[in-house]
């Protein structure tokens, strides 16, 4: 079994930050029942993108868990209701999936 983090990349629209968190406290309850493993959220400081960025981190078991809890998500009413306000928040967005190297140490 090999870890996978992945690395959820959004951008959020000018002054949509507290509907952000607003939304996200919502969607934290959620994801709780439903097994999703914590989350660290960091908020683009400097580099290639800009302040308005925010990254959301996830260490999964494995890729098999992470497709089984996100396909719960995918299908429950409520987090797809809340997803869809998003849309107005969230100008683009990018997932990131990463595994140790190497993945199978010896």
């Amino acid at each position: 079994m090999v870890i996978v983090i992945m690395r959820l990349i959004q951008r959020v629209a000018n002054g949509k930050w507290d509907d952000l968190e607003e939304i996200d406290k919502k969607c934290t309850e959620l994801e709780d029942k439903l097994g999703y493993p914590p989350k660290k959220r960091y908020r683009s400081l400097f580099g290639s993108n800009d302040n308005n960025v925010i990254i959301i981190e996830r260490q999964w078991q494995s890729l098999s868990k992470m497709e089984k809890i996100m396909t719960k998500g995918f299908l429950d009413p409520e987090l797809t209701k809340l997803n869809k306000k998003l849309e107005s928040i969230i100008e683009w967005q990018k997932t990131e999936l990463y595994v140790p190297h190497p993945p199978f140490p010896e």
